[in-house]
This record gives C-alpha cells, structure tokens and sequence, in this order.
C-alpha cells in the first residue's frame, strides 16, 4: 500500500538527491521515489517553496537543501548533509535547469549561454562527482539526468536549452561509461510537461499544444517521476548511457 491509502510505505534503505525538486519534475521524481519506500534529499533556490515541498512530501522521510544548483558550494553542503543525516546517496536525480532565453540562436547574448550551460550541465556534473565519491564508487547507485527532447532534436527558438540538454544526454553517456559497472547512469528527454517551468509553451492554448501529441494531452510530473523511478530501479539493472524519451507519442509525427 502506499501512503495515498493510507499507509506509509516501509522504508527501503535507499536514498536519493533529487536536484531542483520544490515542484514540477523534480517534485515529481521525488514523490514516486518516497511512495516506494525511499528517503530523498531534495534542493531548490527559494527556501521557503523547498520546505513547503518537504512537509508536504514528508519531512520524516525529506531532508530539504537550499541552494543554486551550479554553486559548488552548495553541491558539496548539499552531499555531505545527505551523509550525515542518511549515510549514504544511492541515486542521483540531475534534475534542475534553467533557460531565460526565448529566440533565434543567431542572436543570443554568449552570457546567457554560459548561464544556461553552467546550471544545466556543469552543476549535474559537479553533483555527479560529489555523490560518485561520497558513496556510490564503493557502494554502488544509479543517476538519472533530465534531460529534453529539445537535445534530441531541432528546437527553435529553444536553442541554448536545446544544446546544453544534448551536452547533458552526452554526459549520461560519458559518465556511464566511466562508473560502469558499479552505478548506472541514464537520461529522460521528456517533451512539454505541465510546470510552471514551462507554461510559456501550453498556457492558455493548452488543448491547441496538446494537438499534436498522438496521446492527446501534455506530460505531467508524474510521467517523469514513474519513469525516473525505473530507471533507478533493480528493474533497470540492465540498463545504463541509455536516453529514454517520455514524449506522449510527439516524434511519431516524424514519419512519412
């Protein structure tokens, strides 16, 4: 049973860092881990969303760190926190992301490019190593990166988001090439979920946005957090540089 039915699940003895998690994907990831029986850490700019998300999640079972995910200060309180109040990090969900940037490519400030890069790819590599050496090179784990379909593919008007998300599926590969065989590292390229992330591409045209999509409705956290919940699974053992597309059926409209 699960905690909706009105009992909480045993505890599993795994744990998890689930990066940019106060809502949305990252929320989402985190609810299907703690309905499984696993305790997670889970980090967010704004404090106060980040503790709000922990009391609603559960805060016997929810340590909350706040912090930007590219100040490598923050990654190494975040890990050690982890160690200290848990004693191990199994999994590693790189999850939080940025993209202030809307429009062609050609005329993009480089600043803003490097931002995008810094909090999209270069934190989940910094969290990466923390975790790897903290714990999982001697113990084992999986990661899991959010990444996009916008990395996948050509994504107009989305395009630093678009190639930081391609760097991030290239550096599931390099990391699960490097960590095998003892943790496992995967990417998820999910098309538009409902966040307030990305309301600017379905509010108030959501059934409109929704139209090409051959399952008939937009993503939703939990799509992600299922998912994710998977890939960081024994289920999964097999499983690693792998990128697992959550689009709803979208790149079917690419065919003939």
């Amino acid at each position: 049973m699960t905690e909706r039915d009105g009992e909480r699940p045993a505890l599993s003895g795994k744990v998890a860092l689930v990066t940019g998690a106060s809502r949305g994907i990252g929320y989402g990831v985190a609810e299907a881990l703690i309905a499984r029986g696993d305790r997670v850490v889970i980090t967010g700019r704004n404090e106060d969303a980040l503790k709000e998300a922990a009391g609603t999640l559960g805060a016997d079972r929810v340590l909350a760190v706040a912090g930007k995910a590219h100040d490598e200060a923050h990654q190494a309180d975040a890990v050690e926190r982890a160690m200290e109040t848990f004693g191990r990090v199994d999994y590693l969900v790189n999850n939080a992301g940025t993209n202030p940037v809307f429009g062609p490519i050609a005329d993009i400030d480089l600043n803003v490019a490097r931002k995008v890069y810094e909090t999209n790819v270069v934190s989940a590599l910094g969290f990466a190593q923390r975790t790897w050496h903290a714990w999982q090179k001697d113990n084992g784990g999986a990661i899991v990166n959010i990444a996009s379909i916008a990395g996948v593919s050509a994504s107009p008007f989305l395009g630093a988001y678009g190639m930081s998300k391609a760097a991030m599926v290239n550096l599931s590969f390099q990391l699960a090439h490097e960590f095998a065989p003892v943790v496992r590292v995967n990417s998820i390229a999910p098309a538009v979920i409902k966040t307030k992330f990305a309301s600017a591409l379905y509010e108030n045209r959501e059934e409109e946005a929704a139209a090409g999509y051959p399952m008939g409705r937009l993503g939703v956290p939990e799509d992600i957090g299922g998912a994710a919940a998977f890939l960081l699974s024994d289920a999964a053992g097999w499983i690693t540089g792998q990128t697992l597309v959550v689009d709803g059926g979208l790149f079917l409209n690419a065919g003939v």
